[in-house]
């Protein structure tokens, strides 16, 4: 007899078509059964060892987040109810161009202490890996075997691929190096990566010139992965960036999955329609192009990202050695405040609009929850000298919030048939972005229910078939007979994001159950001690 049956469940099954009324039979893993209206059929109904009356409830596959920052968290969170609680059953790691593998010794150092914000230093960690089939590993052998709370898969990270292969500098890569390059990609897609990711705000990703980046995704487009990049600038500048990327996809033939695709600061209010008609135009002429976003305004990400890209020349230490020299630290001033550095997507940055939502250093933690110029009045000094002393004393470490979004981009953007769901969540912080705990019930509860920016079916397909096309999974994303049973079951009259920039780590409402693999790892509403997940290898197709 089968595991679980779930009776009179509204099916929401991920292609986009109306919902049903059925049971769904779950066995050894899988979906085994699928009866519509059994009830009304007066046929013989299946039967399980268990049997879950889940009226008024929705059964939609487990969603995707298509762009997370959870590379240390899984290993060092056994419970994880940040993605968890949310019917997140899939995490793709590895993004905005840094992350740990493939790396040396060396690099894994510089890399520890350049993302430190994102993900911690590491240090209650080891880690031990050094490639990217030795990451994956560890994700599958996690917590004494045991495995990890969700599946992930893996992008490989361009930025440290060039930091392993030329180091922190600002120069292009010579031959040699470019082969490097080529080979660590290659590689890591061999070993089981879904594609390549960019920072290309971020050092030492965006020293990388256009023809760089086109190289490595000709070896992406062979090995049949995907480009996932942050591109150039999110402001200034912003539809030429994404016009770049485009370019880029089309002359190396790499599907493009443009990361967190959303269009900020004052010069792009209201300006997402003309992001959606360049997307248009290279769809209709061809091109494979897909994006993720998530439903908030602000962004997030850490102080030391908005300088200017010849500070960070050299990696973090060499940033530390130029904040302390006065001289060097007014140029970067001037650069943040008058010019606009690339790290802050060419706009001058506005001070009143960082907020800081985590430091490293718990004799900062006064700083958290202010904007930046908030803190410096309270100090009496210039917005400028707290940010310096902030990156000083915290070792680069502060996170922010830059409140610079427009909701009416949020919402166009997210109506597009490209779209999927992406938290971008960084779980550090003792104030992180609520897109960490709530980006998903957020999609469902306020843009579903409460405005009706999309329907039910049309939602639960971007964050789930759409996605799982993307990543090329043949059997998730869907609930049918013979899938995965990665599910969510969520109540639609009731499911909300709790987290909000008050509470960011408040847990959801109205999903009282997850499975992973067939195996409930949310029951009744609470997380369960089941660790599912393993690490989600694509077979690589040479020449795909």
């Amino acid at each position: 007899m089968d595991e679980v049956v779930f009776r009179d469940v509204d099916v929401v099954d991920g292609s986009g078509e109306p919902s049903y009324r059925a049971d769904v039979v779950v066995g050894g893993g899988r979906i085994v059964a699928i009866v519509k209206e059994a009830a009304a059929a007066g046929c013989q109904r299946p039967r399980a060892r268990r049997e879950l009356d889940a009226e008024g409830l929705v059964l939609s596959p487990g969603f995707v987040d298509m762009h997370a920052h959870s590379d240390l968290a899984l290993l060092r969170d056994p419970d994880h109810s940040a993605k968890v609680a949310q019917g997140v059953t899939l995490e793709v790691l590895g993004q905005d161009g840094l992350s740990y593998a493939p790396v040396d010794d060396r690099t894994l150092g510089e890399v520890r202490r350049a993302i430190a914000g994102w993900n911690g230093h590491g240090d209650d960690l080891d880690l031990d890996w050094r490639s990217v089939g030795a990451y994956l590993d560890r994700l599958d052998h996690g917590f004494g075997g045991r495995g990890i709370a969700v599946n992930a898969a893996y992008l490989i990270p361009q930025g440290t691929v060039r930091a392993l292969a030329v180091g922190w500098e600002d120069h292009p890569a010579t031959p040699e190096e470019l082969d490097r390059m080529r080979q660590l990609v290659a590689e890591g897609l061999e070993q089981g990566a879904v594609g390549l990711s960019s920072g290309l705000t971020y050092t030492p990703g965006m020293y990388a010139s256009d023809a760089e980046l086109t190289e490595l995704c000709r070896v992406v487009a062979a090995y049949g992965g995907y480009y996932c990049p942050h591109h150039r600038s999110y402001g200034a500048g912003a539809l030429e960036a994404y016009a770049a990327m485009v370019r880029l996809a089309r002359e190396s033939g790499c599907p493009l999955h443009l990361a967190h695709a959303t269009l900020n600061f004052g010069p792009n209010k209201g300006r997402a329609g003309e992001l959606l008609a360049l997307l248009d135009d290279a769809l209709a002429a061809g091109a494979d192009i897909s994006l993720d976003a998530y439903p908030y305004t602000p962004g997030s990400t850490t102080l030391a990202a908005l300088l200017p890209s010849w500070a960070g020349e050299g990696g973090p230490k060499e940033i530390l050695r130029r904040l302390a020299d006065e001289g060097t630290a007014e140029r970067i001033r001037h650069d943040l405040e008058v010019t606009g550095a690339d790290g802050c997507h060419g706009v001058p940055v506005a001070w009143d609009t960082i907020e800081i939502s985590g430091v490293g250093d718990p004799g900062l933690a006064p700083y958290v929850g202010r904007t930046v110029q908030e803190s410096a009045e309270l100090r009496g000094e210039s917005a400028w000298t707290t940010a310096r002393r902030l990156l000083v004393e915290d070792r680069l470490g502060p996170t922010i919030l830059q409140h610079v979004g427009h909701e009416e981009n949020v919402r166009e953007i997210m109506r597009h048939r490209v779209h999927t769901g992406g938290s971008d969540g960084i779980l550090q912080g003792a104030k992180p972005h609520p897109r960490a705990y709530g980006t998903f019930p957020h999609y469902l509860g306020r843009y579903v229910r409460e405005l009706g920016v999309l329907s039910l079916e049309e939602c639960v397909a971007h964050l789930t078939s759409r996605p799982a096309a993307r990543l090329r999974l043949p059997d998730r994303g869907l609930v049918r007979e013979g899938y995965r049973a990665d599910l969510v079951l969520f109540d639609p009259a009731t499911v909300a994001a709790g987290a909000s920039f008050e509470h960011p780590r408040t847990l959801p409402t109205g999903i009282p159950y997850v499975l992973i693999d067939g195996r409930f790892v949310i029951e009744d509403g609470r997380r369960t001690d089941v660790m599912a997940g393993r690490a989600v290898r694509r077979t690589p197709v040479l020449g795909a």
